[in-house]
């Protein structure tokens, strides 16, 4: 099991033991249902709540269980297996959402312990101090967190308590009341007609555990974070790392001034650091997202949903500035500055979807109007987190019938699931990409005979097609060439042959010309050009655009 912590097994196959131990002994699945979680009995003895992408204590079902026993220990791991996903920018989220997390945990009675290394050996070492019969953690649909659940799971099976054996408990923190999800249907608009029942988001309770005599653990600051980051052993050579760093524009911008081209727009564009306001929503150092405790988020929320209203406010004019200048299309700035915070938990979905509807009665006597929302800022954030709601059950779904004819797998980029595939156990490394709307299936009958010849294969359904989630972003082949270069770095770990066809063709051309590191070969089988004829998102020339291919196309 050491593997899993090089980046390029992330992506090998679950052992089939893994499977059978997410599966037969995860027996506690607790709290979709608020009131049944606030209704259950107290218990004897302690508990752990093993924090990951859960980062509040605002809506948390988790907690609300754990809080019925006798003592509760929360826990926050600085694993180099989840740091390693992270960009600089979410490292610094995490700082601050922990601080606060702490701050609140302590209101409540409690504390929140900080600890580093592989949460395998932290979880098994502090059930054994605290005696704890039940960790909870929240349900994942992300793979490379799935694997590492089993592993908790599987290392907590040797532990022999007074009062048995421990187990993870997982919670959810559902918008639907759902006893199967077999029964919904897969198509979205179907599931819309059903017009379900919304529950509600719950308040914090209070917890035991603070009076326990424990190292508590001091929070890192950011440069001591990035330090340990950097000192992950199975850490990707420093030439793969830097690959992530570049991105598109940079690189074709470069090109362009070699040819004795320019852009027509100035895509480097240096600027001075930034001058932060007191209570600024904006806490990193890019400034380009909201950030800090659930509060924070919360009240930056408002000041989103009230745009239309002014304010004299200084850290709401500052939101509502950077809300315009993220509007690249109607309703996409909302995951733009709200996106992070999300993934990070700092902020329930539930609760966010909520807020919006309490704030469009507000605006409308009570009443919601069947014919659409009357502010657009309500509707964006309310679609977008009943998008997100929407595919994580999806990828739930998928996840726990292991339907169809490849096992799935969710791999999150920016923030968005991406769904892939993977078949064979060893030889060259191989990525299909698949044409405009289609999805990894398009090569359903050509992964397995593939595999069968010695190779690793890996499928991948891009952003916006199939049931890759389907965000509120503008699409542009830079942006879907930018997710191949990091599938390939994060996931499959090693330079990849390339095989696209159609439009995913185009995609993968380009990839092998901007970042040629991480491809051995390209396949390109009836490729496509422009995503729009005659038009680039960077309004490149078409001798900039037959550069690229011609580059790829004799790489």
């Amino acid at each position: 099991m050491a593997l899993i912590s090089f980046p390029r097994f992330l992506s090998r196959p679950l052992e089939s033991n893994h499977r059978r131990s997410l599966r037969s002994r995860h027996k506690c699945v607790c709290c979709v249902s608020p009131t049944a979680a606030a209704t259950s009995k107290g218990r004897s003895g302690s508990a752990v709540i093993w924090f990951k992408q859960d980062l509040r204590v605002d809506d948390h079902l988790g907690l609300v269980a754990a809080s019925k026993y006798q003592a509760v220990v929360p826990l926050y791991v600085f694993d180099h297996r989840i740091l390693s996903r992270y960009s600089n920018e979410m490292l610094e989220l995490v700082i601050f959402a922990l601080e606060d997390l702490r701050k609140s945990l302590k209101e409540q009675g409690s504390d929140l312990m900080i600890r580093f290394g592989r949460v395998e050996n932290v979880i098994r070492e502090l059930v054994e101090e605290v005696k704890a019969t039940s960790v909870f953690a929240e349900e994942e649909v992300e793979y490379h967190l799935r694997q590492m659940m089993a592993i908790v799971d599987e290392t907590l099976a040797k532990v022999s308590l007074v009062d048995g054996k421990p187990k993870i408990c997982l919670w959810q923190t559902p918008f639907y009341d759902i006893k199967n999800l077999n029964d919904l249907p897969v198509s979205h608009n179907e599931f819309r007609k059903l017009q379900r029942p919304l529950t509600s988001p719950i308040l914090p309770p209070t917890l035991a555990g603070a009076k326990l005599e424990a190292d508590w653990g001091p929070l890192p600051t950011f440069d001591e974070l990035k330090e340990f980051v950097n000192e992950n052993p199975w850490k990707l050579e420093e030439s793969w790392t830097l690959i992530n760093n570049m991105s598109a524009e940079t690189i074709l911008t470069d090109k362009l001034s070699k040819l004795g081209k320019r852009s027509k727009r100035n895509l480097n564009n240096q600027h001075s650091p930034r001058k932060r306001l007191d209570k600024s929503f904006f806490v990193t150092d890019k400034g380009n997202t909201v950030g800090g405790g659930t509060n924070a988020v919360l009240n930056a929320l408002q000041a989103y949903l009230r745009y239309l209203e002014g304010t004299v406010r200084d850290d709401w004019q500052e939101l509502q500035e950077k809300l315009r200048n993220a509007e690249s299309r109607d309703g996409a700035s909302f995951a733009t500055l709200f996106g992070p915070a999300l993934c990070l938990g700092i902020i329930s979905r539930r609760r966010v979807h909520y807020e919006a509807i309490k704030f469009e009665k507000e605006r409308n006597a009570g009443f919601l109007s069947p014919f659409g929302y009357s502010a657009a800022t309500v509707a964006a954030a309310a679609d977008a987190v009943c998008s997100m709601e929407w595919y994580w059950l999806m990828s739930l779904r998928s996840l726990r019938s292991n339907e169809g004819v490849y096992s799935t797998r969710i791999w999150r980029w920016n923030g968005y699931q991406i769904q892939y595939t993977v078949a064979g156990k060893e030889g060259p490394a191989i990525l299909l990409v698949h044409g405009f709307g289609a999805f990894l299936e398009h090569y359903r009958d050509n992964i397995y005979d593939i595999a069968d010849g010695g190779n690793r294969v890996w499928a991948i359904t891009l952003l916006g097609f199939g049931r890759s989630e389907k965000p509120n972003i503008v699409y542009t082949e830079l942006m879907w060439s930018e997710l191949l270069r990091d599938f390939t770095v994060e996931v499959v770990g090693e330079p990849v042959h390339l095989i696209g066809n159609s439009i995913g063709g185009y995609f993968v051309a380009i990839v092998a010309c901007l970042w040629p590191a991480v491809v051995k070969s390209v396949v390109l089988i009836n490729s496509a050009g422009n995503v729009i004829p005659e038009y680039s998102f960077l309004q490149f020339s078409n001798v900039c655009l037959e550069y690229l291919l011609h580059k790829s196309l004799f790489y």
